[in-house]
């Protein structure tokens, strides 16, 4: 007979610079609280990511017997279901984190499936993995970021507004790709896109002595005029904040200049960004929910002391450019519950145009519960508030702050509040289903 399809885990943290210090982490914070870990937090250490899944670099075990969640599904194929073995193998197809952000990770972008098979045989120290990595970031405090490219009417606002950015490129390549956005049809996508590829090259192609050169002057503007810093439509005390204070953390930087290239986005608790394979982006600060195909490979190319890899970079890059309104994700609710008709549904879906996850957000206030329908594939769930009680046939298991539960394929669970509670018991569950 099987066992209930349902345990804890026990999850690790990854420390790199720009966590959250100690306590202020809330990676660290739900580790912690899964008091079998034996995990403790060092005040003066920062803790940048909890981990959840089967991946090698960092794997999840269970509570009870300490063998890790990819030997389990591994003997156990039921856990994962026939039809998502045969997809992926004996894995999960995704990885669940939490990240907590101080400061601002790399700007970067993560290959495809093809230039990652590539890349992972080439190089295989730096591009660990021969799998994509498209990703999703859920808000669970206020966060901001960098997201894939700027409209081109911005760009080429800023490269005639912004004095060191102009200087840096030069009038030749500036005047070059403003004269092509503003005389080439906004259908002409081809066209458009090469002249944003030409001009994003000669930014990440500039030598390091130009950019020390005018990264203090451009730092010298927005300080000293930050009311028209970066011109009146798209730029001002906003943007030379942002400059100033990236400066702050990576003096000098060529990503300061990839800010007038990048959306600059705010999300609040909730709301979400997708980010497809090849596209740009860094984290600037905030704690997130991120979910992303089961791979470890980054293309870096500012903000950061790692390898970059810049001419990879500048050819893998889509060149898709669009407002951020349109790569915010817009949930909906999860029709898998037994509250979506309800005046005030608990639960919603967030689901990215790709195959390995998606994510369901789950609010109960305090006597409230709801049933979901079995999912063909597995899943991961983490409470990120409150607490309550999570049930899978006979089997019911406490859950506060931080708790990490492995759900198998076609299990009906039961989500319920404590009574008494002031805050909401939430909860976010990253599961697989072939679709």
């Amino acid at each position: 007979m099987l066992p209930v399809p349902l345990f804890q885990l026990q999850c690790g943290t990854n420390s790199y610079d720009w966590g959250k210090i100690g306590n202020d982490s809330a990676a660290a914070r739900f580790a912690a609280a899964t008091t079998q870990s034996g995990f403790k937090i060092e005040e003066s250490k920062p803790y940048a990511e909890l981990w959840m899944g089967t991946h090698p670099s960092n794997p999840s075990k269970d509570v009870t017997t300490g063998r890790t969640l990819l030997d389990l599904v591994t003997e156990n194929k039921a856990l994962l279901s026939t039809s998502i073995s045969e997809i992926y193998g004996d894995k999960l197809p995704f990885l669940f984190k939490v990240l907590s952000i101080q400061k601002a990770l790399s700007i970067q972008a993560h290959p495809d499936k093809k230039l990652a098979e590539r890349l992972h045989k080439q190089d295989p120290k730096n591009y660990p993995d021969d799998n994509h990595k498209p990703e999703m970031a859920i808000a669970v405090t206020a966060f901001d970021g960098f997201c894939g490219f700027r409209p081109l009417a911005e760009i080429s606002s800023f490269l005639q507004s912004t004095p060191a950015l102009r200087s840096l490129l030069s009038e030749e390549v500036c005047d070059a790709f403003t004269s092509t956005v503003a005389s080439t049809s906004s259908d002409d996508v081809t066209t458009n896109k090469a002249a944003l590829k030409e001009l994003f090259s000669a930014l990440m192609n500039t030598p390091e002595s130009r950019i020390a050169e005018l990264a203090p002057k451009l730092v010298g503007q927005a300080k000293e005029c930050p009311g028209n810093f970066g011109g009146e439509e798209y730029g001002g005390p906003k943007l030379a904040q942002l400059i100033v204070r990236l400066n702050e953390q990576f003096p000098d930087d060529i990503g300061l200049f990839c800010t007038f290239f990048l959306n600059y986005v705010e999300l609040s608790p909730g709301e979400a960004i997708f980010l497809k394979a090849d596209d740009p982006h860094a984290y600037l600060s905030g704690d997130i929910i991120e979910c992303m195909a089961a791979s470890d490979n980054v293309v870096r190319a500012g903000f950061t002391p790692k390898f970059k890899d810049v001419p990879n970079l500048v050819e893998m890059l889509t060149y898709s450019y669009a407002p951020i309104s349109e790569q915010k994700m817009k949930p909906q609710v999860y029709a898998g519950g037994s509250n979506h008709a309800a005046a005030e549904p608990t639960s919603v879906l967030y689901d990215p145009p790709i195959d390995e996850f998606s994510v369901i957000k789950t609010e109960l206030k305090e006597g409230q519960a709801e049933t979901f329908e079995p999912i063909e594939g597995p899943s991961i769930v983490i409470c990120t508030s409150g607490g309550g009680q999570i049930s899978v046939g006979p089997k019911k298991e406490k859950v506060e702050r931080g708790h990490v539960y492995f759900v198998g394929a076609t299990a009906k669970v039961v989500l319920t509040a404590e009574d008494g509670q002031a805050e909401p018991f939430n909860t976010f569950r990253a599961f697989t289903e072939v679709k």
